[in-house]
């Protein structure tokens, strides 16, 4: 099973070339963030022409992600009730999915757009680490199941220093306090495999280069979009794709695809 991830920046505004790479890569299972578009404005009978089954969790103008499968999707949940349990409020932002992909060896995935936080000091960075830690109680829930499950998205977190090409450059930045880097490492410390320092781990695997200042002609990258794994699926796990080839296509996001394999 081929899990991708992808930060598609307007689904709406990038279709040709997003359904150029579904053509080209075939995933088994994709979870996209940033569709910005309500869930009737999905561009739905694109997809199922391809062969998937689509499961929709959208917002207009901005957020909203999506699970696309070519295999039934049981059990969808959209949002994380665990946001409500720490604020006392419903999350109005559409920035979770989860499903259980079928098949010989049925896979929960969850896809995720996990908050920026810029600027730091701010409600927004407030927000982001209430995210982060509704999103580790749910994760605790999650592993309790034993089963095959997949978490994956925008993490909008630089783990390392490694992780970026000009970390100097991102000290100030939500996505590489110490804050959000512990958030992440705690979240990984439950029992999750990073499947990218599993199959790789080298410095420069990026998968977000911004618009501006020819970070991508320069590789001015940073890897934010990552695939956490527990023990049940990083025992299946045989690969890892950045397909960075995307960022050079017409009208790119700023994201691109990136894929693991199980063997199932």
């Amino acid at each position: 099973m081929r899990i991708a991830t992808w930060n598609v920046n307007s689904v709406n505004a990038r279709l040709p070339t997003v359904l150029a790479w579904f053509e080209r890569a075939q995933p088994d299972v994709a979870c996209l963030q940033e569709i910005k578009c309500i869930d009737e404005k999905f561009p739905r009978e694109e997809f199922e022409r391809l062969g998937y089954n689509v499961e929709v969790h959208g917002q207009k103008t901005y957020n909203g992600v999506a699970m696309l499968s070519k295999t039934p999707l049981e059990d969808v949940r959209r949002g994380l009730p665990e946001i409500i349990g720490l604020t006392g409020e419903t999350d109005d932002h559409a920035r979770y999915i989860e499903a259980v992909v079928s098949g010989p060896i049925p896979v929960r995935v969850a896809g995720i757009y996990l908050p920026n936080g810029n600027p730091v000091g701010t409600e927004k960075f407030d927000y982001k680490l209430r995210w982060m830690k509704a999103l580790h109680l749910h994760a605790q829930k999650l592993l309790e199941l034993e089963e095959p499950l997949v978490i994956c998205g925008d993490y909008n977190v630089i783990p390392e220093p490694g992780d970026a090409d000009k970390p100097e450059g991102w000290l100030g930045d939500a996505l590489f306090q110490p804050e959000s880097r512990g958030a992440f490492r705690a979240l990984k410390n439950l029992g999750f495999t990073d499947a990218y320092m599993q199959v790789d781990g080298r410095d420069g695997g990026y998968t977000f280069w911004d618009y501006q200042a020819g970070a991508w002609q320069r590789n001015h990258g940073i890897r934010i979009d990552h695939h956490l794994l527990s023990p049940q699926a990083a025992d299946r796990l045989t690969g890892l794709q950045i397909h960075r080839e995307v960022r050079d296509w017409e009208k790119p996001s700023d994201h691109v695809p990136v894929v693991v394999e199980l063997a199932l």
